[in-house]
């Protein structure tokens, strides 16, 4: 069975929790596992290494175009990642992705 994970990056924990809470409270998505990394980068024509936290958000493929939309409003880095990864899983959890999601 299918669904999406989408894979998102943010300054620090507190802004992925906000904006993950968010999108949870409206239903648009089911789980969030939160990730400390670190990220190298051209920005502006210089290499940048940062910290950064990568977050894990589960959801229907249905509600992606909203979610999106959503985390480019409420994101504060001038260009949010946000990548989309088709997934399966067990029919169970993906039972649970929908009934926890609208």
């Amino acid at each position: 069975m299918k669904f999406i994970i989408l894979y998102i990056t943010y300054p620090d924990l507190k802004t992925a929790k906000t904006i993950s809470n968010r999108l949870l409270k409206q239903k648009l998505v089911a789980c969030v596992n939160f990730m400390p990394i670190t990220s190298s980068y051209i920005w502006q024509g210089k290499i940048k290494n940062t910290k950064e936290i990568v977050a894990l958000t589960k959801t229907k493929t249905e509600n992606w175009r909203r979610i999106k939309k959503e985390i480019e409003k409420l994101h504060p880095y001038d260009i949010p990642c946000v990548i989309k990864i088709e997934a399966e899983a067990n029919k169970e959890y993906v039972k649970w992705i929908e009934s926890e999601t609208k």
